[in-house]
């Protein structure tokens, strides 16, 4: 149980340290993923109806990226191997997403 406090002193500490609300943070994180599964599956649904899927999948990389631009914006005397890290998160995030795209409607056409 004391492991569970110091966890919870330490987050909270270095959001005071950067000043980023680390509860604000979380849960961007946690609606931002969901959110992400849900138009993913929006726009893997709409390639197998054949139907216009650009709205969904802008919808879903914006879902990507809500907990990241939190952090850019409100974060203070964030390291740059951090910045590096989300740049990274991007690049994979977007490559992700078109592997997925791509593979479905590869599978849909044949």
């Amino acid at each position: 149980m004391e492991y569970i406090a110091l966890l919870k002193d330490w987050i909270i500490a270095l959001g005071e340290k950067h000043e980023v609300d680390p509860l604000l943070l979380g849960s961007l994180y946690l609606v931002s993923k969901v959110s992400f599964v849900t138009f993913l599956g929006w726009v893997i649904r709409n390639l197998r109806l054949k139907k216009a899927f650009t709205v969904p999948l802008l919808l879903a990389s914006v879902s990507f990226s809500i907990p990241y631009v939190y952090l850019i914006i409100a974060g203070r005397n964030i390291p740059v191997w951090v910045y590096v890290f989300i740049v990274l998160m991007f690049v994979y995030g977007g490559y992700s997403i078109w592997k997925k795209v791509t593979i479905k409607q590869e599978e849909l056409d044949s």
